[in-house]
């Protein structure tokens, strides 16, 4: 009986050293991502915002100025610009982007011949590189000799040229309509892989309950489609507020700041080699990004619960 009482705490500290030695192991496995994750993400993130608290330029150090940056970016006209255009193309943009890839992927997940080859051509704009897409746009958007002008002149839709990037009138929408055209893709394949996965089961007890198509449509397939829906209006929406590629091809922000957001305002401040101002133009945008995550998070919990 002694014995067996003896061995017990033997065997206690058999096992609590083999489970510290799996949880060591587990460390060590997850170690290297740790790692990386700081070097390639923390330490830029926490350095960018020290970096917007000083007057650092190219070639100095800088000092610590406190919210200076800030206030003197709140100061000026462009600033205020960049805020209205980057809310009204993220807004404008992924709203057309869902409208639009909801109604392909629902067109597309029909039984309809070749539909295999209509996939892989709707995914052209998304695969072509973002450098050679706004370029075309450009090409396309010119006054003279520009594919647009030359449709509309040619077939008399409308006689007269327009310079759809250098008035103020049609350079947002134009920048618009080609990150629509670049980013609608994404939506597209996200959709349709989440109707993919809408039981079938749910349609025919509908069917049979006698819901019309439309009722189908709202109560089997946009539930099934909202937590992909969530998830691609998150990340859509934060890679347009990020997106730099659309606005410099097309316009540099221009004419007169009509179409200057964010990223296009960091990037003038790195030009003129104001390093600390320019990140305090991203360190701006942290707490709008920030509210779109929970937003889009607490949006996923709630439909959990």
């Amino acid at each position: 009986m002694s014995l067996a009482a003896d061995n017990i705490p033997a065997t206690r500290r058999r096992l609590l050293s083999g489970n510290i030695r799996v949880k060591v192991f587990a460390y060590l496995l997850v170690a290297p991502v740790i790692l990386l994750i700081c070097g390639l993400v923390a330490y830029p993130f926490l350095f960018a915002i020290w970096v917007s608290f000083t007057d650092m330029v190219v070639g100095s150090v800088g000092n610590f100025v406190g919210f200076k940056n800030f206030e003197y970016l709140a100061g000026t006209a462009t600033f205020y610009s960049a805020i209205w255009n980057t809310v009204t193309i993220v807004l404008i943009s992924d709203g057309l982007k869902l409208v639009i890839g909801l109604g392909l992927a629902l067109l597309v997940h029909q039984n309809l011949p070749g539909r295999g080859i209509f996939r892989s051509f709707l995914m052209l704009p998304w695969a072509m590189p973002a450098f050679v897409a706004f370029l075309t746009w450009r090409v396309l958007y010119q006054p003279i000799g520009g594919g647009i002008n030359l449709i509309l002149t040619q077939t008399g839709l409308y006689p007269e040229v327009i310079d759809f990037l250098g008035s103020r009138s049609t350079a947002i929408g134009s920048v618009i309509v080609a990150s629509v055209w670049r980013g609608f893709p994404f939506w597209f394949v996200s959709i349709l892989a989440a109707l993919q996965s809408v039981p079938k089961e749910l349609y025919e007890a509908a069917i049979v309950d006698g819901a019309s198509a439309w009722q189908r449509f709202w109560n089997v397939t946009i539930p099934g489609l909202m937590p992909v829906i969530i998830v691609t209006t998150l990340l859509s929406s934060i890679w347009t507020a990020n997106g730099f590629e659309h606005v410099w091809l097309l316009t540099a922000g221009g004419p007169s700041d009509a179409t200057m957001v964010f990223p296009v305002l960091a990037y003038f401040g790195m030009q003129t080699q104001r390093i600390g101002e320019a990140a305090a133009v991203s360190v701006y945008m942290l707490p709008v990004l920030a509210i779109l995550v929970l937003f889009a998070t607490s949006l996923m919990m709630r439909r959990e619960e």
